[in-house]
């Protein structure tokens, strides 16, 4: 937005001072720049702003991002690599009436495999699909989809409010059991 008005106010101040008379283009930058106007410059919601190119042809739009408050922070070769050393993520999730798990490829986002007490095979075995022999099955079915899709390692981070003890041990020691390894960070 300054740029825009100041490239105007220049342009209005280079046009006078084209004409000769040198005051009258230092006073029209300065009243045009501290006069408190929005010069085509019109904000919307949402954090959206349009403006007109230097030329006035042609509006654009740009979304405002957060900045960083340290732009130029060191990242270790560890955070670097990560995803590549160790490419495969353990998600689970456990609520009152289900229990469901995941393993994600890092660098793609893509889903390798998945179980959960919700579908047909898991459903029709158990009385419950939220204690803790389901959550066993879950884990059963889980490192038998992985190791159909060549996956043998993966890591489990807990969540913030996540304690490692009840469901959420008996789906990682049932992939353990089952031939998976699992590194957990407890952290």
């Amino acid at each position: 937005m300054l740029r825009n008005i100041l490239s105007q106010s220049w342009r209005n101040g280079a046009h006078v001072l084209q004409e000769g008379n040198p005051a009258p283009a230092l006073y029209t930058c300065w009243r045009q720049f501290h006069s408190g106007q929005m010069l085509s410059s019109s904000r919307s919601f949402f954090g959206v702003e349009d403006f007109v190119d230097e030329d006035n042809s042609r509006p654009y739009t740009y979304k405002k991002e957060k900045r960083s408050k340290k732009p130029h922070k060191h990242i270790s070769f560890k955070q670097r690599t990560i995803a590549y050393m160790e490419p495969f993520t353990l998600d689970v999730f456990i609520s009152k009436r289900f229990v469901s798990a995941s393993l994600t490829h890092r660098s793609t986002c893509r889903q390798v495999a998945v179980a959960g007490t919700n579908s047909k095979d898991i459903k029709a075995a158990l009385k419950s699909r939220s204690d803790i022999p389901a959550c066993l099955a879950v884990g059963r079915f889980l490192a038998e989809r992985a190791k159909e899709a060549d996956v043998y390692t993966c890591t489990y981070t807990l969540r913030d409010r996540d304690k490692f003890e009840g469901k959420i041990r008996a789906v990682v020691q049932s992939l353990i059991d089952n031939g998976i390894n699992v590194k957990l960070y407890l952290d």
